[in-house]
C-alpha cells in the first residue's frame, strides 16, 4: 500500500508539471497570437476610404478619376494622407464653393495628387521634419513638434492606417498645392475653383505673367470677371494671342474696389487697368458697354471684389470711321453706302474718324438701296446731285448723337441729333425720324452696341430724314 500510494504521489507531481507546462505553452501561444504576429491588411487603399463614413466626400473626389482609384486599388506601396469630410467642407468653404462638382477636375486632380506619396509606405515613426515630395511634383512639409503637421497648420489625426498597398495617415484639412495657395481667397479664387471660368483662368495662363502678379497682389481692385460662356458671346472661340490676352484681361479690371451700390443709377464710367468701360444701372440690372450684364455681384476676396458677367469686354481699338471702312470691304461688306456718303461730306468723316464720343446710327446697305428707290435714283451720286452736299450732310447728322450713348441708356422719347431731333421707342426698338416718315426705323438688335474708341454704332434698317429734305 505504501508503495502504491508513493507511486501515485509522484505521479501526481508529474502531472502537475505537465499541466503548468502545457498552460504556459497555451499562454505563448495566445500572446503571440494577439500581440507578436501583426494583422494582415485585407483592404486596398481605396477600399479602406470607401469603407470608412468619415472619408466619404474624398471618395467621391476619388471615383471622378478613375486612373487614380485603379492606381490606389492595385499593387504598389503608397502613403496617403486622407482629409475627412470635415476637412473637405472647409475647402470648400475658403474657397468659395457648394460641392466638389463645381471645381474644375483640373484643379482637383491637383489637390488629390498632393495627398499622395509614391513608392513607399511611410508609417508616422518613419516619419521626418523637412520637405516630401507627392506625386503631383510638390512637397509637403513635414513637421514633427507637437505632433505631426503637414505644411505647419494640418495635423494627422488617425496615424498608421495599414492597407495592402500602403498606409493611410487621416488629416483634419485638405492639403493645397504650394503653386495653388496664394490664390486662395483673391479675386482669382472665385474663377479658379469653379469649372464655369476655365476659360478666364486658361487666358490668365496664357497672358503674360505680371498679369496674375497684379491680380493677386494685396492691392484692392474690382475683376469683372467672365464665364465660359461669356467668351463665346463675344465671339471669342480659341485664346488670341499674348497681347491681346494682356489687353483684354486687363480691361476687366478696376484699380479699385467698386461694390455694386457703388455704382450711380444712370449711365457712369469707369477706368480699367486698360482703358474708359461705360456703365449703365437701371431696373434691369447693370450693363458695361451697353451689351454686358452683370449677373452676380460683390463676390468679396481678401484683395477686392469680383463681379461675373455674361459678355467678355473687348477693348475698342478702332474708331467709328475704321469699323465702317472695315465692314464696308469684309467679305460680307456692310455699310459700303454710308462709307460712300460719307465721303462726299469730309467734314463728317474726319469727324468720325476724330477722338471724342459720338453714337451713329448707322443705315444698313439696303437701307439706302430703299431710299434711293424711293428717290427715284440709282446710287449715291445720283442722290448727292438731286439734294446737294449740304442736305445730304444735314441727312448724315440726322444720325449722329454727340454723345456715347449705349442701348443700355436709351429711353423712349426724344434724342437730339446733330442736326434736328428723332424719337426712339426702347419697347419696339425703333427711331422715328424728323419727318416723321413711316414705318420707323428699326434698330437691329443684333448689331447694338458696336463699340470704338470714339463711340459707338447702333445699326439701323432705314436711312433718317430730317424735315425739309425730301
Amino acid at each position: 500500500m505504501k508503495k502504491q500510494q508513493k507511486f501515485s504521489m509522484r505521479w501526481l507531481g508529474k502531472a502537475k508539471v505537465v499541466m503548468l507546462a502545457l498552460a504556459i505553452v497555451s499562454l505563448t501561444i495566445t500572446s503571440c497570437n494577439d500581440d507578436d504576429v501583426p494583422v494582415q491588411p485585407t483592404q486596398s487603399i481605396v477600399a479602406l476610404a470607401q469603407g470608412n463614413s468619415n472619408l466619404s466626400i474624398l471618395v467621391e473626389a476619388l471615383v471622378k478619376f478613375p486612373d487614380l482609384v485603379s492606381t490606389l486599388s492595385g499593387s504598389g506601396s503608397f502613403t496617403v494622407f486622407a482629409p475627412t469630410n470635415d476637412a473637405f467642407v472647409g475647402l470648400l468653404a475658403a474657397i468659395g464653393q457648394t460641392s466638389l462638382d463645381d471645381i474644375p477636375e483640373s484643379v482637383l486632380r491637383d489637390v488629390l495628387q498632393y495627398h499622395v506619396i509614391a513608392g513607399a509606405s511611410v508609417k508616422s515613426n518613419q516619419l521626418t521634419a523637412g520637405p516630401v515630395a507627392t506625386v503631383g511634383g510638390e512637397n509637403i512639409t513635414v513637421s514633427l513638434s507637437g505632433g505631426i503637421r503637414l505644411n505647419g497648420s494640418v495635423s494627422v489625426v488617425t496615424a498608421d492606417v495599414e492597407a495592402t498597398n500602403g498606409v493611410v495617415h487621416v488629416i483634419d484639412a485638405v492639403l493645397v498645392p504650394p503653386s495653388i495657395t496664394p490664390i486662395v481667397g483673391t479675386i482669382v479664387a472665385p474663377a479658379f475653383f469653379n469649372k464655369n471660368f476655365t476659360t478666364l483662368i486658361a487666358a490668365v495662363k496664357a497672358a503674360s505673367p505680371d498679369i496674375l502678379t497684379a491680380l493677386l497682389s494685396s492691392d484692392k481692385k474690382t475683376l469683372f470677371a467672365p464665364t465660359n460662356e461669356a467668351f463665346a458671346a463675344a465671339g471669342i472661340t480659341s485664346l488670341p494671342s499674348q497681347a491681346t490676352l494682356n489687353n483684354v484681361l486687363t480691361y476687366h479690371v478696376i484699380g479699385a474696389e467698386v461694390k455694386a451700390a457703388d455704382i450711380a443709377t444712370g449711365s457712369s464710367s469707369a477706368n480699367t487697368l486698360n482703358g474708359k468701360i461705360y456703365l449703365s444701372k437701371g431696373a434691369a440690372g447693370v450693363f458695361i458697354n451697353g451689351s454686358t450684364k452683370v449677373v452676380a455681384t460683390d463676390i468679396t476676396a481678401s484683395n477686392g471684389v469680383v463681379h461675373v458677367i455674361d459678355r467678355t469686354l473687348l477693348p475698342p481699338t478702332e474708331t467709328i470711321a475704321e469699323i465702317a471702312v472695315r465692314l464696308s470691304t469684309a467679305t460680307s461688306p456692310q455699310f459700303t453706302q454710308l462709307v460712300a456718303a460719307l465721303s462726299k461730306v469730309p467734314a463728317l468723316l474726319s469727324a468720325a474718324g476724330a477722338s471724342g464720343d459720338l453714337t451713329v446710327f448707322a443705315p444698313t446697305d439696303a437701307a439706302f438701296q430703299a431710299l434711293y428707290a424711293a428717290a427715284g435714283v440709282a446710287n449715291i451720286d445720283e442722290l448727292t446731285n438731286a439734294i446737294g452736299t449740304e442736305k445730304l450732310a444735314e441727312v448724315l447728322q440726322h444720325h449722329i448723337v454727340g454723345a456715347r450713348v449705349f442701348s443700355s441708356d436709351l429711353s423712349s422719347g426724344s434724342v437730339a441729333t446733330l442736326n434736328q431731333s428723332v424719337t426712339v421707342n426702347v419697347t419696339n426698338l425703333t427711331i422715328t425720324d424728323g419727318s416723321g416718315s413711316t414705318p420707323a426705323a428699326g434698330l437691329v438688335t443684333q448689331s447694338l452696341n458696336i463699340h470704338a474708341t470714339n463711340g459707338v454704332i447702333h445699326v439701323i434698317d432705314k436711312v433718317l430724314i430730317p424735315t425739309g429734305i425730301l
